[in-house]
C-alpha cells in the first residue's frame, strides 16, 4: 500500500512540472489535426474509388 501512495505522490509531483499549452495553442493544433484528418479522409476515399473501379473492370472482363 505504501508503494501505491508513493507512486501517486510522485505522479502528482511530476504533473506540477508540466507546462500546459495555452488556449491559442490548443485551438491552433486542433484545427491542424481536423484539417489533416479531412484531407486524409478525402485521399483514402479517392484511392478507394479508383481501386474499386479497377477491380470492377477486372472482374467484369472475365
Amino acid at each position: 500500500m505504501g508503494k501505491a501512495i508513493q507512486f501517486f505522490k510522485d505522479a502528482y509531483f511530476e504533473l506540477t512540472k508540466v507546462t500546459w499549452l495555452g488556449k491559442k495553442e490548443v485551438v491552433a493544433t486542433t484545427i491542424v489535426v481536423v484539417v489533416f484528418v479531412i484531407i486524409l479522409a478525402i485521399f483514402v476515399s479517392f484511392v478507394d474509388m479508383i481501386l474499386s473501379s479497377i477491380l470492377g473492370i477486372i472482374l467484369n472482363l472475365r
